[in-house]
């Protein structure tokens, strides 16, 4: 049987990876108590003793502005920890998947970006998952690294659990309109992974780096204006007490790592490799909300 050594299994990504790996193989699935990615000795002797068929991990720094000036420890995260798992893994003969990030691109360009384009990460936190990719990309471990953006769910610290706190407690809210992307749900990412995955273990497919998000963009702002609304119609009567969400600059919203203004990626490569359509963003926002209106009982 397949063995699948899941590491961060408590993430939102991770979370989501639980259910939908479970089909494939036998899935070990640790959280950071026993698979602190920080410690990289312990890390190595976790891989020998496992001897997995499959890494995936969606354990990261995910900070932004914190990475700043955490550099250190985003850096052994994100960039370290991901170079030992590829060397363990081709030592193993394991297929590595590794979760990485829209911010490896300045965002300057007006189009989507494809899998080849120039990196060019504006933040600490994008050169610690630059770093991450690059090892992996530079060892001889069978890999598929997924570049995803603007990942939300149902648990977690996430822009939709933020908006829907806020949205009880402000008439207003003020959210950046200038930058563009397309919010992706954790469910969408795992059971994404989970298809690839399964095309994987029935014959051998191209690896490397594909982007995975969901079809469509908006801006931060028409997607926290579709959250309210969609609370509004899902939620509980006076769930919602915002009545109005105003659109402003980056400039106006200070913050301490710069974000890129376009963070559109391009999935064609991962549409045509395997098969397989990814919905569009609104899709993904209405299953979540959901999900959170059954579980208040609404």
């Amino acid at each position: 049987m397949t063995r699948i050594l899941l590491l961060g299994k408590a993430g939102q990504v991770g979370w989501e990876l639980q259910r939908s790996l479970q089909p494939l193989g036998e899935v070990v699935a640790l959280g950071r108590d026993s698979a602190d990615l920080s410690d990289l000795d312990a890390l190595r002797r976790l891989l020998i003793a496992t001897k997995p068929n499959i890494i995936v991990n969606a354990a990261a720094y995910t900070a932004v502005d914190r990475a700043e000036t955490e550099r250190e420890l985003a850096m052994r995260l994100n960039g370290a920890a991901p170079a030992l798992l590829a060397e363990e893994a081709a030592k193993q003969g394991a297929l590595l998947v590794h979760y990485s990030t829209d911010y490896v691109f300045d965002g300057r360009r007006e189009s989507a970006y494809a899998e080849d384009d120039a990196t060019a990460p504006l933040n600490h936190y994008g050169v610690s998952k630059l770093a991450g990719e690059t090892a992996i990309r530079a060892s001889a471990a069978r890999h598929l690294i997924f570049r995803t953006s603007w990942v939300y769910g149902g648990r977690g610290n996430n822009f939709l659990r933020t908006i829907l706190r806020l949205a009880r407690q402000r008439e207003e809210l003020r959210i950046v309109a200038d930058q563009l992307g397309a919010p992706t749900s954790s469910r969408l990412i795992a059971d994404t992974t989970a298809a690839v995955l399964a095309r994987f273990l029935r014959r051998d497919y191209e690896d490397g780096v594909y982007h995975m998000t969901a079809a469509g963009a908006t801006s931060w702002h028409g997607f926290a204006n579709a959250i309210v609304e969609g609370a509004r119609r899902r939620l509980p009567a006076g769930f919602v007490k915002t009545q109005k969400v105003t659109p402003i600059t980056t400039a106006e919203y200070l913050l301490s790592a710069v974000r890129p203004g376009n963070s559109r990626l391009d999935c064609k490569k991962i549409t045509r490799q395997f098969a397989i359509e990814l919905p569009g963003w609104e899709v993904g926002l209405a299953l979540c909300l959901e999900e959170l209106a059954a579980a208040q009982g609404n």
